[in-house]
């Protein structure tokens, strides 16, 4: 049986907010999909998530909510990421860290669908192992679903790529996060497990990640600090979709998407 999962990159501000209310449903509907992840962590004001827009996320028909570096970033998430189990941080954040870093939750179809959050160690923030705290977590969910999806939130390519081949035929897709800007790379890896390095975010295409050029710039040529406000000209929800065998949990194809209002 076919099984289809959209995964939508970082949601950027009020402008990917926006996005996400009005057009994932009817996007969902006339594309017969079957599951959607969404990466939430710059979704409050373009740095961290709320619980309120977790909350909203759930009402506009997202599944899972995977995060990475910036989660914490408010505080009331805290709370939210304890108790409900469709709201992710890092899976290889240390053990003491609240809420949790991998979850199975059932789809509209009735299918169990396993999802990783991992954070990637190069160029970023200190954190665990990604790659032995995957092999922790898939070992697990494989006792109840072959349907396994991987965010890895990683600055470097080449991170991404090894989480690729590292889980290749253990799991259905590893796709990248974080750094914003939708690659060309997709791709199904010879064991059966889509790949691409970076899904891109909804937000504002006129921009530098979702932020406005002006800010950016400024820092860039001055290196003083600078309040990198929301930008919200051109807006795109970007992604992929993957269709897999539900069965086997396979992919059979992936492909980039972008939604445009």
């Amino acid at each position: 049986m076919a099984f289809r999962v959209l995964v939508i990159g970082d949601v950027v501000g009020s402008p990917g907010r926006e996005l996400v209310r009005h057009q994932l449903k009817p996007y969902v509907k006339a594309n017969a999909i079957d599951f959607v992840i969404v990466n939430g962590e710059n979704a409050a004001g373009g740095l961290g998530i709320s619980a309120a827009i977790a909350s909203q996320f759930f009402e506009w028909g997202v599944d899972v909510i995977t995060t990475g570096d910036h989660v914490w970033k408010k505080k009331d998430i805290i709370a939210a990421i304890q108790s409900d189990i469709r709201i992710l941080r890092p899976a290889n954040y240390p053990s003491e860290s609240p809420g949790r870093g991998w979850t199975c939750v059932r789809s509209i179809s009735g299918e169990q669908v396993g999802v990783v959050n991992l954070v990637g160690r190069t160029f970023m923030p200190p954190a665990e192992c990604p790659f032995k705290a995957a092999s922790r977590a898939v070992e697990e969910l494989r006792q109840q679903t072959r349907i396994i999806f991987v965010d890895m939130h990683a600055e470097a390519t080449s991170e991404k790529l090894g989480m690729g081949w590292h889980l290749d035929g253990k799991v259905s897709a590893v796709y990248g996060t974080h750094t914003h800007v939708q690659t060309a790379d997709e791709r199904v890896l010879p064991n059966g497990t889509a790949y691409i390095s970076d899904i891109g975010m909804a937000g504002g295409f006129d921009s530098i990640l979702g932020r406005k050029t002006e800010a950016v710039l400024k820092k860039f040529i001055t290196n003083m600090p600078e309040p990198f406000d929301v930008a919200s000209g051109d807006p795109r929800m970007c992604g992929a979709l993957v269709c897999l065998n539900a069965t086997t949990g396979r992919a059979e194809s992936i492909e980039r998407v972008v939604i445009k209002p």
